[in-house]
Order: structure tokens, then sequence, then C-alpha cells
């Protein structure tokens, strides 16, 4: 049995959740709250989700990028997220990167800020943060012409990556000027039923997400 720790509006624990639902792979949702979260970190110390916890073999993942990649080596389905050609391997290992540390590292920057307290929020860290998505958008941009995914033919571990910062990160950073490949690759990934499933499931919970 494959068990997720997440929560449902963090956009990492999506990315998983995407894969997920791809292949139709079974798995039991912990959702991290007041009631599960001592569970949790007896689990994992460090305190990061989302986290795969394989009873079957015996095994505890983290780190989203490496659970798909376990999903994708233990548990195969249909859509494969890494190609098996090394260098094409490689090239969405990269996107996925870039939209992990560029987009979806900086909108957790700018969303725990409005957390804070009035006097402890940290403009120039939010407008660093911004400043980062927006060169971020100058790089996908050229990237997607003629290409209905971010990296190679097929939907991909960095397409995972990808829905749920664009997602978030239009909201938090908005477009700064107009990128019409983003806009229209995100409504192909709005549109995919994998990642619709993920934000129709988080929906009763959007309004704990702080706004400014």
């Amino acid at each position: 049995m494959l068990t997720v720790y997440g929560h449902p509006i963090s956009s990492y624990t999506w990315k998983v959740l995407i894969a997920l639902y791809e292949n139709d792979t079974p798995f039991e949702h912990v959702t991290i709250d007041q009631n599960t979260y001592a569970e949790f970190i007896a689990l994992w110390p460090v305190g990061k989700f989302p986290v795969l916890r394989d009873a079957g073999r015996g095994t505890l993942v983290t780190e989203t990028s490496v659970i798909i990649e376990y999903l994708d080596l233990y548990y195969p389905g249909r859509t494969r997220f890494l190609p098996t050609e090394p260098g094409s391997a490689l090239e969405v290992r990269r996107w996925d990167r870039i939209f992990d540390n560029y987009v979806n590292t900086p909108i957790a920057k700018i969303v725990t800020d409005r957390l804070r307290p009035e006097g402890e929020r940290d403009a120039r860290g939010v407008e660093e943060a911004r400043r980062l998505i927006r060169s971020a958008y100058m790089v996908i941009e050229p990237q997607l012409e003629g290409r209905e995914f971010i990296a190679g033919g097929g939907f991909t571990l960095a397409d995972c990556a990808a829905a749920p910062a664009l997602w978030y990160g239009v909201r938090n950073a908005p477009l700064d000027r107009p990128y019409p490949r983003i806009a229209a690759y995100l409504e192909r990934l709005k549109a995919r039923p994998s990642f619709a499933r993920a934000v129709k499931e988080s929906e009763p919970l959007f309004h704990i997400y702080p706004g400014d």
C-alpha cells in the first residue's frame, strides 16, 4: 500500500498527486493537520511534505522529483515520467528543477510572508521572489515554441512540476507582459484530467489560502 502524506492545497503535494492520478495508481492520502502532524513528524522529522510511504517495500521516499521517479520505476503505468534516452531524461530533470526552484519555491516565500505579523514581513524578499519567478517566465516562454509539453513530446516529470507552479505562479506573480505560449500551456495543463482532479479535490480548502 502506498501512502502520501501531504496537504490538499500544497503545490508540491499536487505535483505528486498528478503523477499518481496519471496512472490511476492506488494510494491512501493522509492530510497533514493538527490530528496527523505528530505521526508525520515521527515518520519524517524534517517535516517537509509530501512524503511517500511504500509499506509493501518498506520504503519512505522524500522529495517530489524522487517520489515521481520512484513511481516511474516501481509502479509504472501508461504515462512514463522520464524518457529512456539519457540525454532526454536529463533535459526533463533540468526543466523539473527550473519549475521547482525558480517558480514553486519562490511562491512559498510570497505566501508564507502573508502569514507573518505586519511588522515581521519581508517586502524585499517577496519582491526578489517575484523577480525570480518573472525571470523564469522569460526562459519558459521560448522553450514552449512548437511544443505541447515543456520537454520532449510527451507528458513528463517536468510537466508534473509545471502545472502547480504555473497555476500558483500567475496568481502570486502575474505575467507582467504577454506570454502567449505560457498562457496556452497552462490551459492545456489545467485541462489534463490528472491536474484537474487535484485542483477540484482541493477547492473546499481554497478559503484558507492566504491572499494579499
